[in-house]
């Protein structure tokens, strides 16, 4: 996500109502949440149906209305939901997944194996243009599904009513993790295509909540409670979702925190230190380390970061430590590795060698060697409204400072941003981040780094994550290699191995800060307030004082 998964996906100028809502009463037939509504901004999402939810704001909701086989646990564990039981053969290319019985949707549909069939499909069905069909590609007849010659997905059957089986087009013994995205979501027959608009904006799922009439474009998303529900029912009756500027979403948030509007809120990072000796105190301050990680993405595939050379030459002329210690005032930390310390299997500090330390002689010999000269312009594009000013500014001052180059900053909202970062003709580099879909490694390489990531449509627009168009076989061929390796110890070394090839030596990303979250959170009304595995407020198990 990332990148998808925790930028800001925004469409135009926006008008929100900044006015505080009531907590009204409930119908519900377990008022256990004592008619609370808990209240968030977010910005514009671009989908919240599991189709082509992708996003912080698209999944946030979409994990609210929908569940699936598994969730993830804080700690990386996978938690089950409506998986009883997931078997892969020996050769690890056939998953068998027992179902719970009984769930259903909150229109009463019933959630049985055809349903989690009909999801995936809908999904990876070229009319659909999913931005997140990817996850699916190691699934047998995905190429053609998503490639149009069949609307059949062939690798997907049912064995009566609760047993699903999965052919992969090649051995995968993590595939079951991947199934916790909500593209593997279970929908309704009433779902129908994947550009169904009534229920592309009022989804009908099976989760913890369900809509309140439709998405208010740019306005609001109102969730209820689902006593349907066929797990744990959740505490908080209603859920208030209003849908801010883009410009200054995070102001936003931090000002209607401050004013009593919102329950959870982000910061702008020159606020944080006031925000921090303010709240701590009372409790309403929330820090996490979370699996993601920021960073940098450069263009590969033309222009002046065309060469590792000159890739390496913007990293070594970073000081991330410098901009850790002024510009976050200490509350991130630099990152020298794609993959987030969270994931401890895996995790080796200092993979990137350019961005253990600054050093401005091997900026300039890199930039030599790849022909960057003093004065050429540098693209470097964020997402605005999101609270990355302050940073971006430094890393474009120190690159301007070491190497002589011009940075011209973009800052667009992120619907614009993506098709910016989309389009085959984008050079420079990009302010990205990522947070982890499900618990394995192959989920920050594959997305981001491998050459089926791209994903180009006809015209060549990037549908996949790997924004930079990063390609070396190799790397592709490690990842395969570890996906079929059944030992989990032998699986990591292999996945070190392709870390070091396309972070360190291809430089195919930039990595800059490791993911550390922090929130204003009204514990004062409410408890059992986290952050969870996503970066999202854990609605479903938030408590009522």
């Amino acid at each position: 996500m990332r990148g998808a998964k925790s930028a800001k996906w925004v469409v135009g100028a926006i008008v929100v109502a900044m006015a505080a809502t009531a907590c009204g009463g409930s119908d519900s037939k377990d008022s256990g949440g004592k008619g609370a509504v808990f209240r968030l901004g977010i910005t514009e999402p671009k989908s919240i149906d599991p189709v082509n939810a992708q996003e912080s704001e698209g999944t946030l909701v979409a994990r609210q209305l929908f569940v699936g086989l598994y969730d993830v646990n804080v700690d990386g564990t996978l938690n089950a939901k409506l998986a009883e039981s997931a078997k892969p053969n020996d050769a690890g290319d056939e998953w068998t997944f027992q179902i719970k019985k009984d769930t259903k949707f909150s229109n009463g549909e019933a959630v049985n194996a055809e349903a989690f069939i009909r999801g995936w499909t809908r999904v990876t069905a070229k009319a659909s243009a999913s931005d997140v069909a990817y996850h699916m590609n190691g699934i047998a007849g995905y190429k053609e599904l998503n490639g149009g010659s069949s609307d059949k997905f062939s690798g997907l059957s049912a064995e009566g009513d609760y047993t699903l089986k999965v052919k992969l087009s090649a051995p995968d013994f993590e595939f079951d993790k991947k199934t916790a995205h909500p593209a593997f979501s279970p929908v309704p027959k009433v779902a129908g295509a994947g550009d169904n608009k009534s229920f592309n904006d009022a989804p009908i799922g099976n989760g913890p909540f369900k809509m309140s009439g439709s998405w208010e474009h740019n306005k609001k998303i109102t969730l209820v409670r689902n006593d349907d529900y066929g797990l744990t029912k959740a505490k908080l009756d209603k859920v208030e979702l209003s849908i801010l500027n883009p410009a200054n979403g995070v102001t936003l948030e931090y000002k209607g925190f401050e004013s009593g509007q919102f329950d959870w809120a982000r910061m702008p990072v020159p606020q944080m230190p006031g925000a921090k000796a303010k709240y701590d105190p009372q409790g309403q301050w929330l820090k996490a380390d979370v699996s993601g990680v920021n960073y940098i993405s450069p263009f590969n595939e033309s222009g002046p970061m065309k060469s590792a050379d000159a890739r390496k030459a913007v990293s070594y002329a970073i000081d991330r430590a410098e901009i850790a210690k002024g510009v976050f005032q200490g509350l991130q930390e630099p990152a020298t590795a794609l993959l987030p310390p969270s994931f401890k299997d895996v995790y080796k500090a200092d993979v990137c060698t350019s961005c253990v330390k600054q050093d401005k002689g091997k900026a300039k010999e890199y930039a030599e060697k790849a022909g960057l000269k003093p004065g050429d312009t540098l693209d470097f594009g964020y997402n605005t409204g999101a609270g990355h000013e302050e940073w971006v500014q430094a890393v474009a001052k120190q690159i301007e400072d070491v190497l002589g180059l011009k940075v011209k900053l973009n800052g667009l909202p992120f619907k614009e941003a993506l098709a910016r970062q989309q389009d085959k003709g984008t050079i420079g580099i990009w302010r990205q981040a990522w947070t982890a879909d499900y618990p394995t490694a192959d989920n920050f390489f594959s997305p981001l780094l491998s050459t089926s990531g791209i994903n180009p449509d006809a015209n060549g627009k990037a549908l996949g994550d790997n924004r930079g168009r990063y390609s070396n076989p190799k790397f592709d061929e490690l990842l395969v290699k570890a996906r079929q390796t059944k030992d989990a110890a032998e699986r990591a070394k292999i996945y070190n191995e392709a870390e070091k090839l396309a972070i360190d030596e291809d430089q195919g990303v930039i990595p800059t800060w490791k993911r550390t979250q922090y929130r204003l959170v009204n514990s004062k009304k409410f408890s059992n307030i986290k952050l969870d595995f996503f970066e999202d407020p854990n609605l479903a198990e938030i408590g009522v004082k």
